[in-house]
């Protein structure tokens, strides 16, 4: 049985079960903890305060002191940055480009990883992205913090579910993530 999250638990024990994000917030919020942040780094700061006492505060990134280019101001030969942000005025830009424009996760990593790169890019991967997309073969990488969606895309991808429901699949990923250990999908042999 999965133990309580306190902070008395073993790092280690804490460590070998899957917790959600509301419980890691939570345990963060009773241990004056920051609870913004993705979960893992709630987990990363989780961690430290088990293995060390410390309250670790999160990296903040220095916002530019340049006000950020209204609407107007972009074009496709508008650099990325390394602050840049994902905002209501980037959007309506690109959808003047791409009607369907949205930040997809594979969008959004595009911008984080591609500093330097023009906004002309970011039209080319799109459009590279919705290509692969009509692979019947494709499918998006599902980030490590998505447990729960990776053990079900797994679950169905294993021939011997064939068949069985979404209920099945809630249920192993209901039994698995109350034991020890990894949340990953392993076919029953």
């Amino acid at each position: 049985m999965r133990p309580a999250l306190t902070k008395d638990i073993h790092v280690q024990t804490f460590k070998d079960y899957y917790w959600l994000k509301e419980e890691l917030q939570l345990f963060c919020k009773q241990n004056g903890i920051r609870t913004s942040g993705s979960k893992l780094e709630l987990t990363d700061r989780i961690e430290t305060f088990l293995r060390t006492g410390e309250v670790k505060k999160p990296i903040r990134k220095r916002s530019g002191t340049k006000k950020a280019k209204t609407k107007n101001e972009l074009s496709l030969d508008t650099v990325i940055t390394e602050n840049h942000r994902c905002s209501q005025h980037v959007r309506a830009f690109f959808k003047t480009i791409i009607p369907n424009f949205h930040f997809s996760t594979y969008i959004q990593n595009y911008f984080k990883e591609n500093v330097g790169n023009t906004y002309h890019d970011v039209v080319q991967a799109w459009y590279e992205e919705g290509e692969r997309k009509k692979d019947p073969s494709y499918k998006k990488t599902i980030a490590p913090q998505f447990e729960y969606n990776q053990f079900i895309r797994d679950f169905f991808a294993d021939p011997a579910n064939k068949g069985k429901s979404r209920e099945d699949a809630i249920k192993a990923w209901n039994n698995i993530k109350q034991r020890p250990g990894s949340n990953k999908y392993t076919a029953n042999k």
